[in-house]
């Protein structure tokens, strides 16, 4: 019996988990995948979005600028890697501008005071490399990157340092409620909990309906990205948008938090949630828009292309708050900003359980730190190939990823037992060879740590979506 179940280790349910394991209760999270960080808080644009971003008098407006102001003190306790660019956002005509006025008069209703509108050459004057074209641009200073995928490992291992007890492979058959609690029938156990918390992503509409709650439902939407060297991040030192859409923020131009350059993405509604391949005719769109705002880039510097899934919800906005089965707390319809508003949600599900009747004492020795896996390296690293010390050995040479930093992302509460596993936690196959060195290497370091044989070692976890990607080498002779 537990006093609250988890349903999704993506990055609300990593959140919520964390937050809850600074109180004494009994708390578990339930991820039918393999590992955690698997579903869209694996391939999203990892942008900590400004406060102007979500409408005002929503959740999504309420939730992101609070989420926005708790990053900086997060990263210093879980060392995710997170810091702070700035952004813009572009106006190319008239109605741009316009449109760039109502975002800077929502950003001040939300509380929003970095807000400045610049044209011409205030532009330029913060980013030399942005097209002539633009007239006329949102200034948002507190817009920064985040790892996303590190977030949620980072939260999720706190939360077992500090009690949570973490069910991998246990997908969610089932939910029934009798008398003050919840049974919880899982492809591995059942499962009795006081509180059940619905953060499934994807399939909260699913999970929910096992309940017998039907009042919102899903719609899956499609993102697609190229991913470009770090010798082509020289050219953003800020987040670059256009102007939104009604699907979305619009195609990006921005490093991310390890200085690749990335573009993306593009928006389509998909009936497939499992569908993360990329196509050359969307790809082609995202590379021409791009181009609109950034035109220097070098396409032939491609490393990959990727995209995920957002769960759009059919209300409009979040979904936050207790259901008509008492107890029973849906985190749903969590699309952009999700990632900036994650940490904040974490604390509004906190409050709904406290008024649902959770008795929270908080513990006197909560563990709020959490030393971070990569390990930087300048130019007094005397790493080799092959080297007898762990710390020194050099698995992954695009990265310089070392033997101890693989060891170090194994012996942390979390199972990792897959090379994408690995590539998650340290880098190693994210260079511009994208694995084809170390690949092998991971894979004789994952064998021989979980006693298995090397070919018993997977790419990615039996679940986990193969995506169907464009190659490389077409992205990169491509015409645009």
């Amino acid at each position: 019996m537990y006093d609250v179940c988890i349903i999704g280790a993506g990055v609300v349910g990593a959140a919520i988990a964390r937050e809850l394991s600074k109180y004494d209760l009994s708390i578990c999270l339930i991820e039918k995948e393999e590992d955690v960080a698997l579903g869209a808080s694996k391939a999203n644009s990892g942008i900590v979005h400004g406060g102007y971003a979500a409408k005002h008098d929503t959740l999504k407006g309420e939730l992101c600028i609070k989420g926005n102001k708790l990053y900086s003190e997060l990263n210093k306790e879980l060392n995710f890697g997170f810091r702070e660019t700035g952004a813009l956002v572009l106006g190319f005509s008239l109605e741009d501008e316009k449109k760039i006025r109502e975002l800077y008069e929502n950003g001040l209703k939300v509380g929003c005071e970095d807000l400045e509108i610049l044209h011409g050459e205030e532009i330029r004057e913060i980013e030399p490399n942005i097209s002539s074209e633009a007239k006329v641009a949102l200034y948002c200073k507190s817009v920064g990157v985040a790892s996303p995928y590190e977030l949620v490992i980072a939260l999720v291992e706190n939360a077992i340092d500090n009690g949570v007890e973490l069910k991998l492979e246990s997908e969610v058959l089932g939910i029934k409620k009798e008398d003050d609690k919840f049974n919880i029938k899982t492809s591995n156990e059942d499962i009795q909990s006081r509180y059940v918390i619905n953060a499934a992503g994807l399939y909260s509409d699913k999970v929910a309906e096992m309940i017998g709650v039907k009042d919102f439902s899903i719609v899956p939407r499609r993102g697609q990205y190229v991913l470009l060297g770090k010798d082509q991040g020289h050219l953003v030192k800020t987040v670059v948008f256009q102007v939104p859409t009604e699907k979305g923020k619009g195609v990006l131009v921005t490093t991310t938090y390890h200085g690749n350059l990335m573009i993306g993405p593009n928006a389509e509604e998909t009936y497939d949630k499992n569908d993360v391949g990329t196509t050359i005719e969307s790809l082609t769109q995202v590379i021409s828009a791009a181009r609109k705002s950034i035109k220097a880039f070098d396409i032939r510097k491609s490393l990959t292309t990727f995209s995920g899934i957002r769960a759009v919800s059919s209300t409009g906005d979040f979904i936050i708050g207790e259901s008509r089965v008492n107890g029973f707390i849906n985190a749903a319809g969590i699309d952009s900003p999700g990632l900036t508003s994650s940490p904040a949600i974490a604390e509004k599900v906190l409050q709904i359980l406290h008024e649902a009747g959770l008795k929270l004492v908080k513990k006197s020795n909560f563990i709020s730190y959490r030393k971070p896996i990569i390990i930087k390296k300048d130019e007094t690293f005397n790493g080799t190939i092959d080297d007898a010390d762990p710390a020194k050995n050099i698995i992954c040479r695009c990265e310089k990823v070392t033997e101890a930093e693989i060891l170090d992302s194994m012996r942390r509460g979390i199972m990792v037992k897959t090379v994408d596993g690995i590539k998650r936690r340290t880098r190693a196959g994210m260079g511009p060879c994208q694995g084809n060195f170390c690949r092998e290497r991971v894979k004789a370091i994952i064998a021989r740590e979980l006693n298995m044989k090397k070919e018993e070692v997977m790419q990615r976890g039996a679940l986990e979506a193969s995506p169907e990607r464009v190659s490389i080498n077409l992205i990169r002779k491509c015409g645009v």
